[in-house]
């Protein structure tokens, strides 16, 4: 940090999106008026996008809550913080005592991986509630990729990333991280690690329906329809297995069913998929003889591969396609990250395997994953009464066919529960807007008007934080400290970095972490206790636990010792010095001298770096077999609805998202500086189905899907394939009784609204935003 007489610098984590690079910033008392990269980071080393440049404008947005809000008398107004607790309690307790803990939902939206608090709290929340209705993002992102992590490898948040900086060959399917800055795979500086790929003498293919920035940077894109991603990846299974192009290397003894993936597949010939992927037999062969052929090579996808009909199987595929080339855990390939904060690694060996469908939602019957149910059921989870008798009947039919990776019968049984009758009455929302990014925003807002209670835990009053009873506002990014506890478990090199708050707390606000730690206690009713209890209790439960672990470096130790031991200036300082010392690279409460602890990283303001990443396998597998599962039992039952899919073509247009650099979701809408120019809410669509339609550049234009219509201008443009248009994600800010001036002065529509929710992946829930079919007209010629 320095400091002149009118002005000073500060380091700060950018969180703005999954790159997370190292920011300097500029500050004049209390405000951070520019940002730039900070070019002795060990990870970003220098590299800024527009988001980063932006932070400052970000941070001192004049539309930031400032106090929190209580409705009273039908109208939300300013409070004190100890009213909008004591609302809290209020509000939640009751529903709570009279119609159970599965009445209270959970939302918890993208922005909880980006904040220390959203890593930290929200896991305490959840377990003293004992709620099951639980929804986030994931289920409209990635879910499918931790799926198809858990049935492989029994871990549902061990995903490789591709080696970005060693590799010779990188396949990029429904991805494209030069507007993303990456998504699973955290990567400061993607375009340029793509462009230095390229000039080593590497290859880049990329997989998608539109002709992206990425797109243009490959060597070769091909321009599948959308929604078959899955059955490409098949048919490049099925070359390998076919032309005897399989080498699984040092992945041999490793892997199980190989030859039920082999039998698996051979229905999935490049001519029989040629057709339905709209890509020819010759070029699905290229592909998969290239991949093969390449010293290194690795498949990487994302969420326009996730959220499609065959997501999870799409995402199980890419990683078939690593293993079968003997890409998967080598450099140059595909590899796990190990993060500073992970657990302490265990001996290799079988683990408790992974678990599909061992509750499911109330009204449609939708089986949970990773503990989540589908965003997509939200609205009909609180409008909808059900028969508790027949709920009881229907969960117990439900449980008997529930879909799991190597559980027992007698696991099954035991999982078994009673769904409750009585739809959710209260709902406590974590940076979350889901009326925009859950399909059918229209119920969703309805739903929401008719809760018993709601509160919202953001920093603006937004198309969804406007229905909460209580709102309660966080500091802005720059007043708060910053680690990525979820980023580096993904992160394309090993390393870490910590940045205390630039900027002190200003008057009157209060940190996040103190904010969910309270909301903690107001939800179970322990209101009114110290927050810093909350702390105590996750640090005595962790050491407890270690202390008893064989493969602990404190093992057989005292864990009120090692308690008082943690240094740090508040609560989430100790829990962050704890998973230091007790993780991969920890100093292991003196156990290992030279390991990492808070005081070394505190010493090391642009970050640690811990190299680059390594084969660790078989140690990330917790399957039963302790192997990794090529063919679990929900993904094989799941392929006779892929095979369908040979035979089935779109009868008109489709829709698929896009993405823009300078937003995320429904975030950055507010913030002149990173709106307008190309970021615009338009419909993109390809000449000769402008012609068709009769449809001028620039005219509205009515797109009409199961779920409504909105209207929005059309962007004649080739960048996208014939027979498909593009909306993007995150916009319609035009709902009354939001507070984000610029957003809604240029709203944009709400792609989702054209989603009824009744598509899902069924294995992930994850809802299909990708591939759906839809009607386009010139506005006001649509009956």
């Amino acid at each position: 940090m320095s400091t002149t007489a009118d002005s000073r610098t500060a380091l700060r984590i950018c969180p703005l999106c999954e790159a997370t690079c190292g920011l300097t910033l500029t500050i004049e008392g209390t405000r951070v008026t520019s940002a730039r990269g900070d070019r002795d980071d060990v990870f970003s080393q220098g590299f800024i996008c527009p988001k980063g440049a932006s932070f400052g404008a970000a941070d001192g947005d004049p539309d930031r809550l400032r106090t929190p809000l209580v409705r009273k008398d039908g109208e939300l107004r300013e409070a004190t913080w100890q009213e909008a607790f004591d609302a809290v309690a209020a509000g939640l307790r009751p529903v709570v005592e009279r119609y159970g803990p599965h009445s209270v939902g959970v939302v918890l939206g993208n922005p909880n991986v980006h904040t220390m608090a959203g890593a930290l709290y929200p896991a305490a929340l959840l377990s003293g509630l004992g709620t099951r209705s639980v929804f986030t993002a994931s289920t409209v992102d990635q879910m499918p990729k931790h799926v198809s992590s858990g049935l492989l490898y029994g871990d549902a948040n061990a995903i490789p990333v591709p080696d970005l900086d060693h590799t010779d060959h990188l396949l990029l399917i429904g991805a494209n991280p030069l507007e993303s800055n990456g998504s699973l795979c955290t990567a400061p500086d993607f375009p340029g690690k793509l462009k230095a790929l390229k000039a080593r003498g590497g290859t880049l293919t990329v997989i998608d329906p539109r002709r992206t920035r990425t797109a243009k940077l490959a060597d070769r894109h091909v321009a599948v329809r959308p929604g078959t991603d899955a059955l490409l990846l098949a048919a490049m299974a099925y070359v390998l297995f076919d032309e005897q192009l399989t080498d699984l290397g040092e992945l041999t003894e490793l892997v199980q069913g190989l030859d039920g993936l082999r039998d698996a597949v051979r229905d999935f010939t490049p001519e029989a998929a040629a057709e339905a992927c709209d890509v020819d037999a010759d070029t699905i062969r290229a592909l998969a003889r290239e991949l093969a052929a390449a010293p290194t090579a690795a498949v990487y996808g994302r969420i326009g591969s996730c959220t499609v009909p065959h997501g999870t199987l799409a995402s199980w595929l890419v990683d078939v396609l690593n293993i079968l080339t003997g890409n998967l855990d080598r450099p140059g390939g595909a590899l796990f990250p190990q993060a500073a904060t992970d657990r302490t690694p265990r001996p290799a060996g079988p683990g408790r395997g992974f678990a599909l469908g061992r509750w499911h939602s109330r009204v449609s019957r939708h089986p949970e994953a990773k503990g989540e149910l589908p965003l997509a059921a939200l609205a009909e989870e609180i409008d909808t009464a059900t028969d508790t008798a027949a709920d009881t009947e229907a969960d117990t039919a439900a449980d008997t066919a529930t879909v799991t990776a190597t559980v027992t019968a007698a696991d099954t049984a035991a999982n078994r529960v009673t769904a409750e009758g009585e739809p959710i009455r209260a709902l406590v929302v974590i940076a979350a807007n889901p009326v925009l990014s859950a399909p059918d925003g229209d119920r969703l807002d309805k739903a929401l008007d008719s809760l018993d209670f709601m509160v919202s835990v953001d920093p603006y009053l937004n198309e969804t934080s406007r229905h909460a009873h209580v709102v309660l506002p966080p500091p802005p990014p720059s007043q708060s400290p910053h680690h990525d506890f979820a980023f580096n478990t993904l992160a394309v090199r090993n390393q870490v970095r910590y940045t205390r708050a630039a900027v002190p707390l200003e008057p009157g606000r209060m940190a996040e972490t103190e904010i969910l730690a309270r909301l903690v206690l107001a939800a179970t009713g322990m209101h009114g206790a110290d927050p810093s209890a909350v702390d105590t209790l996750v640090i005595d439960q962790t050491l407890g636990k270690a202390v008893k672990e064989p493969h602990s470096p404190v093992h057989g130790r005292d864990p009120l010792e090692l308690a008082a031991a943690l240094t740090g200036d508040t609560g989430p300082e100790r829990r962050l010095d704890m998973m230091l010392r007790l993780g991969p690279y920890g100093d292991g409460f003196g156990a290992r001298p030279d390991g990492l602890n808070l005081e070394t990283l505190l010493a090391a303001p642009h970050g640690i770096d811990l190299g680059p990443l390594r084969s660790r396998l078989p140690g990330p597998l917790k399957t039963r077999s302790g192997l990794v599962e090529l063919l679990p039992q929900p993904l094989a039952d799941d392929l006779p609805r892929l095979r369908d899919a040979l035979r089935q073509r779109p009868d008109g247009l489709v829709l698929v998202g896009r993405r823009h650099l300078r937003s995320n979701n429904s975030w950055m809408h507010n913030i002149p500086a990173l709106t307008g120019g190309t970021n615009r809410c338009t419909l993109h669509i390809h000449p000769d189905d402008a012609e068709r339609l009769g449809v001028g550049d620039g005219a509205p234009v009515r797109v009409k899907g199961a779920g409504g219509e909105v209207v929005a201008p059309a962007e004649v443009t080739d960048s996208v394939r014939r027979g498909v248009v593009s909306l993007p994600h995150g916009w319609g800010h035009d709902r009354p009784g939001t507070r984000l001036h610029h957003a809604t002065a240029d709203p944009g529509v709400n792609v989702n609204q054209l989603l009824d929710g009744s598509l899902l992946d069924p294995l992930s829930g994850t809802a299909v935003l990708n591939g759906v079919p839809i009607d386009v007209a010139p506005a006001g010629t649509m009956p």
